[in-house]
């Protein structure tokens, strides 16, 4: 286990960054208040990772067909995310294979400073959307996601998280509700999406509910094999897989472990074998939360860990030769600035400038066929409709 100093962290050179969100029991009510919840704005902050892991080249045809993709959200990381991790680990990332790199602008319909709701809907719809809504137009009309387009085309489709469910992200692409808030209803919308495998935590909104219903068992009766824990669902031959693991969110990483590549490598085995192709969306969820509490030890403990699991996809991607990664984010998360470090020790020293969110672009990495295809300045609009133009998809 990596023992870690109190600090912070931050992103890569060469590039534009990636991904969207999810959050703890003592989740920010509002997300972009400006409060932080434990440390202090523009306090110094010292991280030091003491145990860096190595990083691997990985190469995959940048052209060819497309005939699987996976998009992973990194919740309200940026660019100085991405760069702080970096130097904490010094100087390497998996997510450095990239062979593109792009810009994303997160702006929603009524806000200048989105969130997860909104920005993820339109990272999962092509469609941009008040703030705080999931799944839905300004009006509040259901919106189809990339799941959904996949799923009429008869392609399997998955969705993997690290926060609870009825959190913005895996709401934006498997359900629809014109305020993330309304939990209890949202979480009514999964028994019948058009998920092949939904892995994440939060079975406590699923049974022993105020209005009676068993949502898991409405699961089983759907078709899904609903399991409990990662190690049931690793173990499972099911087709169509439901996977709660935890009672709310996950633990922290130190205490997890490597759950999040675990849950994407078996669920790649899974999806893998449709012969029509797959769409995945993975997230890590909890950079977002430790972003709103300005915690760069826990921050940058979630942001290696994502990085680990791109590594696992890519080189999962790479051997495939037909499986497109489009890593991004929703929003940035706390202002998180690099402000002194120690590239050889692994040292970065950092400041948050809010506990909410902040309005700077966020960056794109492709890597696969089709990669060149997410380079330059776009709206977060675009990335869906990309995607959907390289396997087929016909999106609104």
């Amino acid at each position: 286990m990596n023992k870690f100093k109190f600090s912070c962290s931050a992103l890569l050179l060469s590039a534009l960054l990636v991904m969207p969100s999810c959050s703890q029991k003592a989740a920010v009510e509002n997300e972009n208040s400006g409060e932080p919840i434990t440390k202090g704005r523009d306090t110094e902050l010292t991280y030091v990772l003491e145990n860096p892991y190595e990083v691997e080249a990985i190469e995959a045809p940048a052209d060819g067909k497309v005939k699987n993709v996976i998009l992973m959200i990194g919740d309200g990381m940026s660019l100085a995310h991405v760069y702080t991790a970096w130097t904490a680990n010094r100087g390497k990332l998996w997510l450095e294979n990239a062979q593109a790199t792009g810009l994303s602008k997160t702006y929603c319909t009524d806000k200048l400073i989105t969130d997860s709701g909104a920005g993820g809907t339109a990272l999962a719809s092509g469609h941009k959307t008040k703030y705080h809504s999931v799944g839905v137009d300004p009006d509040g009309k259901p919106l189809k996601s990339l799941v959904d387009y996949a799923h009429e085309k008869g392609m399997s489709t998955g969705v993997n998280v690290t926060c609870r469910l009825w959190d913005a992200t895996p709401a934006d692409f498997l359900c629809h509700n014109s305020d993330r808030d309304q939990e209890d209803a949202i979480m009514t919308d999964y028994p019948t999406c058009n998920a092949d495998v939904v892995v994440g935590p939060g079975w406590e909104k699923m049974i022993d509910r105020a209005d009676g219903r068993d949502l898991l068992k409405e699961c089983a009766d759907n078709g899904f094999t609903v399991t409990r824990s990662l190690e049931e669902f690793e173990k499972s031959d099911a087709t169509k897989a439901f996977c709660v693991p935890y009672e709310h969110d996950t633990p922290v990483p130190a205490e997890r472990g490597n759950y999040l590549e675990r849950a994407a490598m078996k669920t790649l085995d899974i999806l893998s074998k449709n012969p029509n192709g797959f769409f995945l969306m993975i997230e890590g969820s909890q950079l977002d939360d430790y972003g709103h509490f300005n915690d760069i030890d826990l921050l940058m403990q979630e942001t290696h860990d994502f990085d680990r699991t791109i590594g696992a996809v890519m080189k999962w991607a790479a051997k495939n030769g037909e499986t497109l990664v489009v890593v991004t984010a929703d929003h940035e998360t706390g202002g998180l600035t690099l402000v002194d470090g120690d590239l050889n020790e692994g040292k970065v020293i950092c400041k948050f400038s809010t506990g909410g969110h902040s309005g700077v672009m966020v960056p794109i990495y492709a890597f696969g066929p089709g990669a060149m295809n997410f380079t330059g300045i776009m709206e977060n609009t675009d990335i869906p409709r990309k995607i959907g133009a390289l396997v087929g998809l016909e999106i609104e």
